[in-house]
């Protein structure tokens, strides 16, 4: 599998131009919000979204500072969300650092996420891109309604396949598709790329999505056995889904008795993985990642050859042949 690194490669120096950018866009005059922001700043992930964003603008044209506007708004947006996601979900961790709640509680989370959401949209408006704004606020938006479809569904905790599809559609793959749109955007693509280039990125972005579903049940470098993190949230994944279509109604009832009631029984929790495993859930999830993987790499073969394309396609496959 080719590195991060390598696949960075073409727009290095456009990353780091683009990381002081961000760390300027996110100063206050406040000392507290300063402090936080230089933390969120330090434990930075692997940058995957920044890369769709110059990749796809470098595909179809030449990056500039529209471009750079475009990455920090989606990085300032996406990073307001996940403040707001720890409070929700009351996660005292994230990236292996402690979260903003967990270190500051719930209201300074809370309102350092709203801080960033208006930095984000005075970029955007300050520097006239409504564009941009445009595709950012609207993949706002919709991982806003697929975690309110996700917890509305799960209380039942019977998921049907297309109901699966629609929350990862708009929970994560909205994100990295409008990474890619907007990239396009500020390389003044027409409209009709700028939609290409958001299926492309909404492909990905449900074939990750399905990389980290079939996570739960891999074995865990610790232990040898697998995480089963998911069925211990009550989080429905592909795998599970599978194996609850394809059970009889009992079965199925003891299936969703054991999430529902008995997930932190690592006993009980290693027999649905097993079953899991058995009902050929896992090689059915691979098979669905691999089909929009496919799609994904069909739609970027129609654009000419060149080192953005390249590096656009060897981002595709680390998405579903990353370890982590």
């Amino acid at each position: 599998m080719v590195s991060l690194d390598e696949i960075k490669r073409p727009i290095e120096s456009e990353l780091q131009e683009f990381e002081k950018r961000f760390k300027n866009s996110m100063k206050s005059s406040v000392p507290l919000l300063d402090i936080i922001t230089r933390y969120i700043i330090k434990r930075k992930g692997k940058q995957m979204r920044p890369m769709f964003v110059f990749l796809s603008a470098k595909l179809l044209g030449n990056i500039n500072d529209s471009t750079y506007i475009a990455a920090s708004l989606i990085e300032l947006l996406h990073t307001a969300t996940l403040v707001h996601d720890d409070v929700v979900d009351d996660s005292n961790e994230r990236r292996g650092f402690f979260s903003i709640n967990a270190l500051w509680k719930n209201k300074v989370a809370v309102l350092v996420g709203d801080f960033l959401l208006s930095k984000g949209l005075l970029l955007s408006l300050d520097n006239d891109e409504f564009q941009l704004l445009k595709i950012v606020s609207e993949a706002t938006r919709e991982m806003s309604e697929g975690e309110l479809l996700q917890i509305e569904k799960a209380r039942k905790l019977d998921i049907s396949e297309d109901i699966y599809f629609e929350i990862i559609r708009k929970k994560t793959a909205s994100l990295i598709a409008s990474c890619c749109a907007a990239g396009a955007t500020s390389a003044k693509a027409d409209k009709q790329l700028v939609n290409k280039m958001k299926l492309f990125g909404e492909n990905v972005g449900i074939a990750f999505q399905i990389k980290d579903d079939l996570f739960d049940y891999e074995s865990s470098n610790k232990t040898g056995k697998p995480n089963g993190i998911d069925i211990k949230e009550q989080k429905m994944t592909l795998p599970l889904i599978y194996l609850l279509n394809n059970s009889p109604y009992l079965e199925k009832r003891k299936i969703i008795n054991i999430v529902k009631n008995h997930n932190n029984n690592p006993e009980k929790v290693g027999k649905v993985i097993k079953m899991v495993n058995e009902s050929g859930g896992i090689s059915y999830a691979r098979e669905k990642m691999s089909f929009y993987h496919e799609r994904a790499l069909d739609i970027l073969s129609g654009f000419p050859d060149s080192d953005a394309r390249t590096a656009l396609k060897q981002l595709v496959d680390f998405t579903i042949e990353r370890k982590k």
